[in-house]
Parts: C-alpha cells; sequence; structure tokens
C-alpha cells in the first residue's frame, strides 16, 4: 500500500491509510493500533498518529454503539415536518435537533422541510414526541410512518467511495 495515494477524490486530506483505520475501528472499536499496524504494514506511531489526528479532526468519534431493540426502544419512526412560514425552517430544525429521540434530521426539498427519524420507548412516547414537536413554531403539520421492522442500521460503508 503507498503510504500517501488518495483513496477517493474527496477535497479533504485523508488517503488510503486513514480509510483503512477508520474502516478497521468501524468493524471492530477496538481493535488494537498494533492489529492495525501489521495489516497495513506501517507502524504502530504511525497508526497513533493518524488515529489522533482523525479524532482531532473529527472525522471520527468514539462511541458505544448499541442496539436499540435490546436496550428498550420499541417505537422506531419517520416524522415529516411541514414548516410554515418557510423562514422558520433553520430554528425549528434546531429546536428539533435537541431533542435527545432524533436520530435523524435533515432538511429537504419537495413534499415536506424537514425529515426526522426518532427511536422511542414505546407508541405513547412517540405521541408524546409528535405532540411536542407539534407545539414548536413555525410547525405547520407533521406526517409520522411508523417503522414497524428495522431491517439494518449501519454506518456507511466506505468502500462505496473508492474511485472507479
Amino acid at each position: 500500500m503507498e503510504k500517501n495515494s488518495p483513496l477517493v477524490n474527496t477535497g479533504n486530506s485523508l488517503d488510503e491509510i486513514d480509510f483503512a483505520i477508520i474502516s478497521f475501528m468501524q468493524n471492530d472499536g477496538r481493535t488494537s493500533f498494533t492489529v492495525i499496524a501489521e495489516k497495513l504494514n506501517v507502524s504502530i506511531g504511525t497508526i497513533r498518529t493518524r488515529f489522533n489526528r482523525l479524532l482531532e479532526e473529527k472525522v471520527i468519534t468514539i462511541i458505544g454503539r448499541v442496539d436499540p431493540g435490546k436496550v428498550g426502544f420499541r417505537s422506531y419512526a419517520h416524522v415529516a415536518v411541514y414548516v410554515r412560514p418557510a423562514h422558520l425552517k433553520e430554528q425549528v430544525a434546531q429546536t428539533i435537533a435537541l431533542m435527545p429521540e432524533v436520530s435523524f434530521l435533515a432538511g429537504t426539498f419537495g413534499e415536506y422541510d424537514l425529515e426526522v427519524d426518532v427511536m422511542c420507548r414505546d407508541n405513547d412516547h412517540l405521541v408524546d414526541f409528535v405532540n411536542k414537536i407539534s407545539t414548536i413554531e413555525g410547525v405547520f403539520q407533521t406526517k409520522t410512518t411508523i417503522y414497524f421492522k428495522v431491517y439494518k442500521y449501519a454506518q456507511p460503508d466506505l468502500a462505496l467511495l473508492e474511485s472507479k
């Protein structure tokens, strides 16, 4: 592996070794620097330095990822949020982003303004959450789709970024 050959043209300073480190950590966040260094044929110091840079630049964060269903989250949903007047969209998004139930939040173009994915303890908790969103200034309407079964919940696959 060439030490500084770019894996992809992402417009940032990540190279093939950085992506390999990230891939190892996504697969098993407890993988030792020694194992990664051996597999990549570089020094432990190189792995440690690059890992610390990735942390400092917030490319990666260290978290304990849980299976939501196994710890008690039984109600997942997608909530489409319609904002009126439109200039309140950013303010509404910032307010929703602070809510602990929110696992994903994005602005959209199309039928609705904000896409919100939530994890709640149960359906009563979900109803309370949607009612709370409805009281935010600028929220005109919500449309909730309950996920009755989640088939996949994953981190992005870095291999999809490889140049063709």
